[in-house]
């Protein structure tokens, strides 16, 4: 999620939380997020400790323990594969799936 993206979350009486340096990889600062009224966060139990979860990839083996039974992460997944891991714990996920298309 871009800092604008947060702006307007915020806008919409929501509370955002970002883990530091979570935009790093595509080019955002902790500052921008901060001046978009995020609040940052430096781990990612604090991060997963929210309500909704909004990632561009999916979790990690790492984020497993956060997954909550029955809790509800939004995601842009990449694709993913761990297509399996719904039904390792029940977690219910909407996707929004996106591919880089090339033309020959």
């Amino acid at each position: 999620m871009t800092p604008g993206g947060v702006r307007q979350l915020v806008e919409a009486g929501h509370q955002v939380l970002v883990e530091t340096g979570a935009g790093e990889g595509s080019g955002f600062s902790d500052a921008q997020y901060q001046e978009s009224e995020a609040r940052s966060v430096s781990t990612a139990a604090d991060a997963w400790s929210a309500d909704m979860v909004v990632k561009v990839k999916e979790p990690q083996p790492s984020e497993y323990e956060f997954l909550r039974p029955y809790g509800t992460k939004e995601q842009l997944l990449a694709a993913s594969e761990h297509a399996g891991l719904v039904d390792w714990r029940p977690v219910l996920v909407t996707g929004v799936g996106a591919r880089t298309r090339q033309n020959r």
